[in-house]
C-alpha cells in the first residue's frame, strides 16, 4: 500500500522553521573532521576537503519534523551516506550508529535506516550552501524519519552493535521515529542512559 504524502498529524508550510537545542556553533573548517568508527572494517578521518573531494549528488524530498510541520519538495546537495559506508565496511555484528554531531549532540539510527540511496551528508539546499542555522556547513539528511535525526553540524558515526539513545531520545523521543507511523516519543532503557549531549535536532 502506498503512504499518504503528508504523514499523519503533520501541516504541510512553505517556511522553513529554525528548531535546535543551544546555541547554533561557530564551525572552524580548518579544524572540522569526520570520523567514522566503532564496528567497521575501516576506521577514517575526513578533514573538510577531503568531505568536499567525494562524489556529489542532489536529493529531492520532503522533510517532516516531530514538532508536527512538514515541507515538500526540498533539493538537498551533498555526499551520499552510502559512499561513506562502502569506505568503513561495517562489521557484520555492527547493527546500529550513533551520529555524532558539535555540542556534543548525538542521536541514534539502525543502519538499515542509515544506508539508503537518499540519505546524504547535505551542504546545499536549493543549489545554495546550507546556512548554520539549518544545520551548515555540513548536516545528515534522513528524509524518511523525522527531521530530528537528520543531525545538525554533523562530525561522525559511531558503529555500534547494540541500539544507544542519542540527545533527544534520551529525554523521551523516539528510539526510531517514523513519521507516517506517528513514532514521536518512546521510552528509551534506562540502562542505556550512558552519555550525554547537547545541540541541534
Amino acid at each position: 500500500m502506498d503512504l499518504p504524502r503528508l504523514p499523519p498529524g503533520q501541516v504541510l508550510t512553505a517556511k522553513w522553521p529554525v528548531l535546535h537545542f543551544a546555541t547554533v556553533p561557530a564551525v572552524d573548517l580548518a579544524r572540522w573532521r569526520f570520523r567514522v568508527w566503532g564496528a567497521v572494517a575501516h576506521p577514517y578521518n575526513l578533514d573538510w576537503e577531503g568531505l568536499r573531494a567525494l562524489p556529489r549528488r542532489e536529493v529531492r524530498c520532503d522533510i517532516h519534523c516531530v514538532t508536527r510541520w512538514s515541507r515538500f519538495d526540498n533539493t538537498f546537495g551533498g555526499v551520499a551516506v552510502q559512499e561513506l559506508l562502502a569506505r568503513a565496511e561495517p562489521l557484520e555484528r555492527a547493527r546500529f550508529v550513533l551520529v555524532h554531531a558539535e555540542q556534543e549532540y548525538t542521536t541514534n539510527l539502525p543502519i538499515a535506516d542509515l544506508d539508503r540511496a537518499e540519505n546524504l551528508l547535505a551542504f546545499t539546499h536549493g543549489g545554495e550552501p546550507l546556512t548554520p542555522e539549518h544545520g551548515g556547513p555540513v548536516r545528515l539528511l534522513v528524509p524518511h524519519l523525522y527531521f530530528w535525526k537528520s543531525a545538525k553540524w554533523v562530525t561522525g558515526f559511531e558503529f555500534l552493535e547494540e541500539d544507544e539513545p542519542g540527545f533527544w531520545e534520551r529525554g523521551g523521543y523516539h528510539m526510531r521515529g517514523d513519521p507516517w507511523q506517528e513514532e514521536r516519543y518512546g521510552r528509551p532503557d534506562p540502562a542505556r542512559m550512558r552519555r550525554g549531549g547537547r545541540g541541534g535536532g
